[in-house]
């Protein structure tokens, strides 16, 4: 086999010779708009109007679900049908405000999308029209948004704990090389396209392998939903709970935490149509479940925040940039086993 493509299990990251670094304190995980290296999946299990600021508090930036309205600082979500009307009759117009736009499909493959790309690009009179596109599964196709001047392409299909594309249809890239090879793309063609890795992360090594590999951005979805301040209400023994209940809980009731659950759907289900109003569903590619309430915002931001600061003082890594330059190794099912508890 020619090339064959690997995923985060298949790689470890490999420590720099002799790091300079001798505190954690001497690393910044935070990129150049002083947001972490992480991203908030436009789910409806996970974020919302009530309860987006408080990511943006913690620094992660919002991508908000279809049919939300502008919330500042955030993305906005929308449809292809939605983002030709953005082309013509929005993004020439100098007066004009502020927008950051998602055009949230699952195949930005599609030439449609890539010819209104072009001419949002080349209309577009205010730099703070921001436009991020997806989601790809192929290099080539990071490349060539990154040549029209798209600023975000969401790379990975089929890989989320919500999703069932892949195991449907067969069509998929492994993550791990996918965000690879799109990096290399960007530093040989000098892109400033930002690569935001969206879909099948499990726990923090597989975050900071993804940003090591050239991921500027890690979207997360399942992972946040099990933060209790994810907007799907909070259940204890399938009886739902206020917000306040639910902190409570949390906060007196150690014993009682082990049994508060969340709802999670992915975004292709059926009961997301109908939300969105459709009359004729589509097949499902989504999935619906449930999951345990795990850890607060606050407590995962801050592992999270400290898991990759080691890793990077392991690389002699004092900025995000010097990380994505680090070595990594292939290893076998083996050495995984030896560690992977």
């Amino acid at each position: 086999m020619k090339n064959p493509k690997f995923d985060f299990k298949d790689i470890t990251i490999v420590p720099e010779t002799i790091s300079r670094i001798t505190s954690r304190k001497e690393v910044s995980p935070y990129n150049e708009l002083m947001y972490l290296p992480v991203m908030v999946s436009p789910m409806d299990t996970v974020v919302d109007e009530k309860n987006y600021h408080l990511f943006e508090d913690n620094l992660i930036p919002v991508c908000m679900p279809r049919g939300h309205k502008d919330y500042p600082g955030t993305f906005k979500s929308i449809s292809l049908d939605e983002f030709e009307t953005y082309v013509e009759w929005y993004v020439g117009n100098e007066n004009f405000g502020d927008v950051r736009i998602l055009v949230d499909i699952a195949n930005g493959h599609i030439e449609k999308l890539h010819k209104l790309c072009q001419k949002f690009v080349i209309n577009r009179k205010n730099r703070n029209h921001v436009l991020m596109v997806g989601n790809v599964a192929n290099p080539k196709t990071y490349r060539e948004l990154a040549k029209i001047g798209v600023d975000y392409v969401r790379v990975g299909i089929g890989g989320g704990s919500g999703c069932l594309t892949s195991a449907n249809t067969g069509v998929h890239f492994p993550m791990a090389s996918l965000i690879h090879e799109c990096f290399q793309y960007k530093k040989k063609g000098g892109y400033k396209t930002k690569i935001v890795a969206d879909g099948g992360f499990r726990n923090y090594d597989d975050i900071i392998k993804a940003i090591m590999l050239g991921a500027d951005y890690v979207m997360l979805g399942g992972i946040l939903n099990k933060c209790l301040e994810s907007c799907s209400t909070t259940k204890l023994f399938g009886i739902s709970l206020s917000e306040n209940l639910s902190k409570y809980i949390w906060n007196n009731h150690k014993w009682l935490r082990k049994n508060l659950k969340k709802s999670f759907r992915g975004m292709s289900t059926k009961e997301v149509q109908k939300k969105w109003g459709r009359e004729i569903l589509k097949t499902s590619e989504g999935i619906s479940k449930t999951n345990p309430v795990e850890y607060t915002l606050g407590q995962w931001t801050e592992n999270f925040k400290d898991y990759l600061k080691s890793a990077m003082s392991y690389t002699n890594s004092k900025t995000l940039d010097e990380f994505r330059n680090s070595e990594f190794v292939f290893i076998t099912q083996n050495s995984l086993n030896r560690f992977n508890k």
